[in-house]
């Protein structure tokens, strides 16, 4: 079961980043390559005018597809086609770019508030140094009536901060249906031939006859959520006039046939020039072709880890040489797997565990950041109801090393939900709010109420997750929010109906929400260092989040989000957790509703032992270990859980900076409480 964030950043296009309850360990992706798999090469060009128009252009120039549909619904092939032609001129220091949009509707919003959502517009993602130890991407839009880039001061590497309009000129010529963004970008030694650049292209495609009022995105390679992370953009390399390509052929397989599952790319280095490399994508069977000039190479997989398989990159290799335009067969990349991590003891180690002698624990945590590439650790140690043990690992940024402290803060996602519910249930208790009235009466929720059922929904039903939404409505093929099934009859996570419940929430208390919180949680539960929106002291203590071993854009929310926002770290967050677990703050009769059942999740596990329930906006669990509650989440590049079990006083929170932190939280709770665990 997957939720994830809202479309919250809206100048990025972004694709939502996950986050998911406790007990549930569905990573979205960890085998994320410095690249999504699209190449393109860019030959030299002279005389070229940015003037939106094509007439300069060679006609001889390769067109590049630009067909890919990374989120969203595809605008109908008959009426829609893009690609875009690229290259170089040296002595300008100059990268040139001609994208082509054919399309039977051109809209252009001529209106005081026009956006990139409103029209057809174009988005350019740059990442100039694309450094094998990552950097960091660049955005600009651009449409008739629009200009628009990100908040540059985001992101973690310097080279980026410096890298904006100034650097870029664009223009757009719209002729009957044809629409050309002409682009020159001032590269200055950022540009050298066989140097790789990383460049991606977003079009945003509206029709003025949509009445639904939907977007389309097309854009050439691979992966949304392009300005975050430069994992997500494609490759563009700049050769000589008379450099040959030739087409390279090749599969990979695992030494383990029993693996099923293949990795998703292969990364090709040239061992002459070091700047010279791309990535190609491989099918499900493990084949792959890719363009590539004349050289010698070598092939290896470029993320280490498939699922729960860490690949040995360093002797998973082949080598090739390209001797002419002729197609290259590559011998087969046979992948090795290293030996699994197997450091759980039979029983936990919390029982014995002497917080004046923590290097068991500390030894633990930093083998296993080690062997999941995870930058940046906070943990808390909870025993016999109290705080014993608090530590912080590693790094915030993993590029500059900059490291974790006692007041590093950690998005923590979907943990964020049960802080909120219990705000409702404090508001429930004062008679403001009652969680078996339909929401509707407070307020209407107007794009969903030509659904009927729609009027069902209570409080009750957003906090155990029965409202029938969908995690998010961008995740809908027209991004329109829906019901799946009658709200009330069964379990379906859902991020869209903590959105609706805090829309209610500041209606009724005519509060906005983070007044609401810090009388009803932050308060009276003493949770400190925690916050639900940017502001000027988080932007100087929070980690960035990280997709392998890159690091993404600090993006701070603008507005608190009551599924997915809050910002905290492991020692603050234990007063919120040990309240609950000391039932403070409020009566017997509401923690008994709010630890009751009130839904079952279907469990994808074999033992009988373990069973997976939701209360008021927490996550529940029945062990061999005894009852359990807590919840996890997970943004995509931040992952965090805690969890405690109830009848025995301990467990444990764990903040982690990394799409691999849940490889981290399940193996904590094998080794500090439940001992191996065979499922």
């Amino acid at each position: 079961m997957i939720s994830s964030n809202p479309m919250h950043y809206r100048l990025t296009l972004l694709v939502c980043l996950l986050s998911m309850p406790f007990l549930f360990a569905e990573p979205i992706r960890t085998h994320m390559p410095l690249s999504n798999g699209a190449v393109a090469y860019a030959y030299p060009i002279h005389s070229i005018v940015v003037d939106g128009n094509s007439d300069d252009w060679p006609s001889s120039f390769q067109k590049y597809p630009i067909a890919v549909t990374p989120y969203g619904k595809s605008p109908k092939k008959e009426d829609f086609e893009a690609y875009f032609q690229v290259g170089h001129n040296l002595d300008e220091q100059a990268l040139y770019l001609l994208i082509t949009v054919i399309d039977d509707n051109h809209v252009v919003d001529n209106g005081e508030n026009a956006n990139w959502n409103t029209q057809d517009t174009y988005t350019l993602y740059l990442d100039p140094k694309h450094d094998h130890k990552g950097s960091g991407v660049s955005l600009f839009q651009f449409g008739e009536n629009f200009k628009g880039d990100v908040n540059y001061d985001t992101s973690w590497d310097p080279d980026a901060r410096e890298f904006n309009w100034d650097n870029v000129v664009m223009r757009t010529v719209t002729s009957g249906k044809t629409t050309h963004y002409e682009v020159k970008v001032n590269l200055g030694n950022r540009l050298k031939l066989n140097k790789t650049i990383g460049v991606d292209h977003v079009i945003v495609d509206k029709d003025f006859d949509d009445d639904e009022g939907t977007i389309s995105f097309m854009a050439w390679g691979m992966e949304g959520g392009k300005s975050r992370s430069p994992v997500r953009l494609g490759d563009i390399v700049p050769v000589a006039g008379n450099t040959k390509i030739a087409k390279v052929t090749g599969m990979v397989k695992w030494k383990d046939t029993s693996i099923k599952k293949m990795t998703s790319r292969v990364r090709f280095l040239n061992t002459e020039q070091k700047n010279l490399w791309s990535v190609a994508q491989i099918d499900s069977t493990g084949n792959y072709d890719i363009m590539l000039p004349q050289g010698s190479y070598v092939a290896k997989p470029f993320w280490q880890f498939r699922g729960d398989h860490r690949i040995d990159v360093r002797n998973s290799t082949v080598s090739f040489t390209i001797k002419d335009e002729a197609n290259t067969k590559v011998k087969d990349l046979e992948l090795l797997t290293e030996t699994p991590m197997d450091i759980i003891p039979e029983k936990g180690i919390l029982e014995t565990f002497d917080p004046n002698k923590p290097d068991i624990l500390d030894e633990f945590v930093q083998r296993y950041r080690a062997y999941y590439a995870i930058p940046g650790v906070s943990l808390a140690v909870i025993k016999e109801g109290k705080v014993v043990y608090h530590n912080t690992y590693g790094f915030k940024n993993a590029y500059t090393q900059a490291p974790v402290d006692s007041n590093t803060l950690f998005e923590a996602a979907s943990i964020t939900k049960p802080v909120f519910a219990f705000a409702v249930c404090r508001l429930v208790e004062k008679g403001v709010l009652d969680l078996d009235r339909p929401l509707y009466t407070y307020l209407p929720f107007e794009e969903i109420a030509h659904d009927e059922r729609y009027k069902l929904i209570t409080a009750r039903h957003v906090l155990s997750h029965q409202t029938g939404f969908p995690n998010w409505a961008w995740m809908n093929e027209d991004g329109k929010i829906d019901i799946k099934f009658t709200p009330g009859t069964a379990y379906g996570y859902s991020g869209e109906g903590f959105e609706y419940l805090k829309r209610v929430v500041a209606k009724i208390t005519d509060k906005d929400v983070e007044t609401v919180l810090a009388e009803e949680v932050l308060s009276p539960l003493g949770l400190t260092n925690t916050y639900f929106s940017e502001n000027d002291y988080l932007k100087t203590v929070v980690a960035n989040g990280h997709i392998g071993k890159f690091p993404t854009r600090s993006d701070l929310p603008k507005e608190p989000g009551m599924a997915w926002s809050m910002h905290t770290e492991a020692k603050a967050f234990a007063s919120f957790a040990l309240g609950l677990l000391e039932k403070k703050g409020l009566q017997p009769e509401t923690y008994e509703n709010m630890f009751a059942i009130q839904t079952e999740i279907d469990s994808d596990s074999t033992n009988e032992e373990w069973k997976e329930y939701f209360g008021l906006g927490i996550a529940l669990e029945e062990t061999p270990s005894g009852p359990a509650f807590g919840h996890g989440g997970n943004n995509g590049d931040f992952k965090c859980q805690f969890k405690i079990y109830s009848e025995l006083n301990t467990g444990f929170i764990v903040f982690t900076n990394s799409n691999k932190g849940d490889d981290l939280h399940s193996a904590l709770d094998e080794f500090l409480i439940t001992g191996k665990r065979e499922d």
